[in-house]
């Protein structure tokens, strides 16, 4: 870590960080300073606003500062084990720079001393003391700062890269209890500067980011549930990519290994099995590690030739098998507490590599990559049989439980998880049974998806049929026609299995599907048909003659929860039926989210009517915040509300008037909207609401809002105008006010509503919109604005149990609890008479 490497990095004429004299650097880097005894070294932390935050940790050493780079800061509690990049030696006259390095420069942003003062060594005090420790990975240290104080360690990681190392604190009289920020110790007015230049950093990297990249979220225990497997996408054309690295496909059990710096090892499957029992010897070769970490790999079976053996997995048993067990290990989401799923890939593979080099084990194998070059690795696994090969972006993080479009997976025969719902009796020769039958969930539906009758040997059948017969049901799971169902005995649809087939049929059956094993790492709920890369690009439909094209369907909306724009559209085409006439003839405004929910959206409310296809109704209809005439769209079919959904529109927003008669409307409604107060008391006021309604006599529906609130609408079906049903929900927000006055607000200013629920009743007027029954909202968890029974408004009420995954299952079980709301015809003022009567 010589000072040559510092001055290479840096334009000293754009950066005004200390120079370095070219005789001096020569000096230097010809031999290096010897250790002087009895002088007093100097430390210093600095504070680097950069594009990520982090403290440079320096200590003087034979004439420089010797570096690490702490992503989150120095901590004076001893049980905080904070991850330390060490990075190249600074100038000794480095120790008082403050100020701006500008952007595009190596380290570009703002610096600021943290913390400075004098050290020496725990041992004898000498520098040479400090320069064995350095040398053997444990440097022992006293610091004499402001902030800083006592006794403290850098422990390089063991079997890590030579730059990693934590840094800790000693338990002596300066160390704290509890949590300790440093940033808690930094003036305001320091941690503004750097803001800006943040912003405007751009891509511009350096070396110490790329190294302290993480998210520092230690581990609450090794069984941590957030950490799940990452999965990828299944697409049809291999391709070359310089951005890309390309791994061998292994056809076993995906698996996460906990580790624990003492010993302790945990082997957990996508569906929580802990496999470490079951497959000892991978988790006796994982205790030698010394660490604390989760690994992401595959448990395979293999012949002394490499080539794997799914049925094996199953029943393995070391005692018998004339095979081997392996883990193959290709991704790295924590070390020693830190969480390393923000880093980019390559650099998580290098360590992870660099981690198992240490082990000395056959049964932990590093599954190694290819960069570029995935046409050629896909003829080699052609070659030598494999099931294909996994081709993952180089600089991708890690999104745990989601399936991504930066790992793609390239199958070299089709296959698919399947649910076991029943089997037949056996024919001709054949033991314990015939066939089964093969199921998957499309939505939470299940259906029925053919028969398996081919793939088994003696041994699998009777183990199967021992399984399947410890599960049997009299009732047929689904209510699909299986064929040959007289044969069948029913299942509980506990068992999911792998089979390859030769494709799909028209009617969604597989063709030629053969058995290849039980999956005992999947869950039954997961398992739903895969869908290529080109199957979520573009498709067309036809209403008669109208034609929607439908595009990116691939696309995110929902990027954490990895739900796609043509999941959306699928939903909406499904639940069109019992959304359009709630819509038939309203002017709607677009709320458009092209981009998915976490980019901003924007509102269109005037249609460019010479771009629009001409079958699209539109209306003009005067426009008060525009001061014109703005031509609406109006939705009566399925093809306008598919083609407005394709636009990015994930909320259908009408007017709660038909355009026909725009001052007139169908409903009064409340919008019952809390701010920072528990959604109960939400529950509370609206069913107080329902209490003074129904003493007025007056049917009202109710639904959620689809993201933190309620509506409560009274048909009226345009008996009165605005202006009337306006006052009438603000006649009702003053008794629920009266009713509720520690918990409700008619205030429309949100900082004067805090902690409250805001009764709005300003949503009664002309052009004002809102979600509509069964819209789905641009929320977290893709939730639905959903009609309620009354009855089901109590203190289990969960906004977030309402998604466009189980609404049309839901309507099946219920049926529409909207469907009269169009044919009632309340009488608000006679209603009041009856309250004040």
């Amino acid at each position: 870590m010589s000072l040559e490497k510092y001055v290479k990095k840096r334009d000293f004429s754009k950066t005004k960080e200390p120079g370095l004299k070219k005789a001096k650097l020569e000096a230097k880097a010809g031999k290096k300073a010897k250790a002087t005894a009895g002088k007093k070294l100097t430390f210093v932390v600095q504070r680097h606003h950069a594009s990520h935050l982090h403290y440079d940790f320096r200590l003087e050493m034979q004439g420089v500062l010797k570096s690490w780079a702490v992503p989150k800061g120095p901590s004076l509690n001893p049980k905080d084990k904070r991850l330390a990049m060490m990075v190249e030696d600074h100038p000794y006259e480095y120790r008082t720079f403050e100020g701006e390095i500008p952007a595009g420069n190596y380290g570009g942003g703002t610096v600021h001393i943290f913390d400075k003062g004098t050290y020496q060594a725990l041992e004898k005090g000498s520098e040479k003391d400090l320069l064995k420790g350095l040398y053997a990975g444990n440097l022992k240290f006293k610091l004499n700062g402001k902030i800083l104080k006592g006794e403290f360690a850098l422990v390089k990681i063991k079997s890590a890269e030579d730059n990693a190392w934590l840094l800790i604190k000693h338990n002596d009289e300066y160390a704290v209890k509890g949590e300790f920020d440093s940033e808690d110790l930094v003036p305001s007015t320091i941690k503004k500067k750097g803001i800006a230049f943040k912003k405007n950093a751009g891509k511009q990297k350096d070396l110490v980011e790329l190294e302290t990249e993480v998210t520092e979220e230690p581990l609450r225990s090794t069984g941590d549930s957030s950490y799940k497997p990452m999965l990828a996408k299944l697409a049809d054309h291999i391709f070359d990519d310089p951005d890309w690295i390309y791994e061998k496909k292994l056809d076993g059990y995906r698996a996460l290994a906990f580790t624990e710096a003492k010993g302790g090892v945990k082997i957990m499957s996508r569906n929580g099995i802990d496999f470490k029992e079951k497959y000892k010897a991978v988790s006796d070769a994982l205790k030698d590690l010394g660490l604390d970490a989760v690994i992401d790999g595959e448990l395979v079976v293999e012949d002394k030739k490499g080539k794997g053996y799914f049925q094996k997995l199953q029943n393995y048993d070391a005692a018998t098998e004339d095979m081997e067990l392996k883990f193959y290990v290709f991704d790295l989401l924590s070390l020693n507490g830190h969480d390393m799923r923000g880093m980019e890939l390559l650099k998580r593979k290098e360590l992870l590599n660099k981690l198992i080099d240490g082990l000395n084990e056959s049964s932990i194998i590093y599954n190694d990559h290819v960069s570029e070059r995935g046409s050629e690795l896909f003829k080699a696994a052609e070659k030598h049989a494999w099931e294909g090969i996994i081709g993952k972006h180089a600089h991708s993080t890690y999104s745990s439980d989601k399936r991504s479009d930066q790992w793609l997976k390239f199958k070299l025969q089709n296959s698919q998880e399947v649910i076991i719902i029943g089997f037949s009796k056996p024919e001709g020769s054949r033991k314990y049974f015939g066939s089964i039958a093969l199921g998957m969930y499309e939505g939470t539906e299940l259906t029925y998806i053919g028969n398996c009758g081919t793939g088994f040997n003696e041994e699998t059948l009777k183990d199967l049929y021992n399984k399947m017969k410890a599960l049997v049901i009299k009732k047929k799971p689904l209510k699909e026609k299986v064929h040959k169902e007289y044969s069948f005995t029913w299942v509980k649809t506990e068992l999911v299995a792998e089979v390859t087939y030769s494709e799909w049929t028209e009617d969604q059956h597989l063709r030629h599907p053969v058995f290849k094993g039980l999956r005992m790492d999947k869950e039954k709920d997961k398992v739903v048909k895969e869908s290529t890369r080109e199957e979520t690009g573009d498709k067309e439909l036809l209403f008669g003659r109208k034609k929607v094209k439908l595009t990116n369907l691939g696309k995110l909306y929902w990027p954490k929860e990895g739900i796609t724009k043509g999941q959306l559209l699928a939903y909406y085409e499904k639940m069109s039926a019992y959304i359009l006439p709630h819509l038939k003839d309203k002017a709607l405004s677009l709320n458009r989210h092209p981009n998915g929910i976490d980019e901003p959206g924007f509102f269109q409310k005037d249609l460019d009517t010479d771009k629009i296809p001409k079958w699209i109704k539109s209306a003009p209809l005067y426009s008060e915040s525009n001061d014109k005439h703005i031509d609406y769209l109006i939705c009566n079919d399925e093809a306008t509300l598919l083609w407005m959904v394709n636009l990015g529109c994930i909320e259908i927003n009408p007017w709660l008037s038909k355009y026909k008669t725009p001052d007139h409307p169908l409903f009064a409604v409340l919008d019952l909207d809390p701010h920072d107060i528990d959604f109960k008391e939400a529950v509370k006021v609206a069913l107080s609401a329902k209490e003074l309604l129904d003493k007025m006599k007056l049917k009202s529906f109710i639904k959620t809002s689809g993201s933190k609130g309620l509506h409560i609408f009274i048909p009226i079906g345009e008996k009165y105008d605005y202006d009337v049903s306006k006052d009438f929900i603000k006649y009702l927000g003053q008794m629920l006010f009266d009713l509720h006055p520690d918990t409700t607000s008619l205030e429309r200013s949100p900082s004067k509503r805090k902690n409250k629920i805001y009764l709005d009743f300003l949503q009664n007027r002309r052009g004002q919109t809102i979600a509509a029954p069964y819209s789905a909202r641009p929320k977290p968890g893709a939730t639905v604005s959903a009609p309620l029974e009354w009855t089901e408004v109590n203190e289990k009420l969960n906004l977030k149990d309402y998604t466009i995954f189980n609404m049309e299952e839901r309507v099946k079980e219920k049926g529409d609890l909207w469907k009269g709301v169009l044919s009632v015809r309340n009488d608000l003022l006679t209603g009041l008479r009856r309250l004040k009567g």
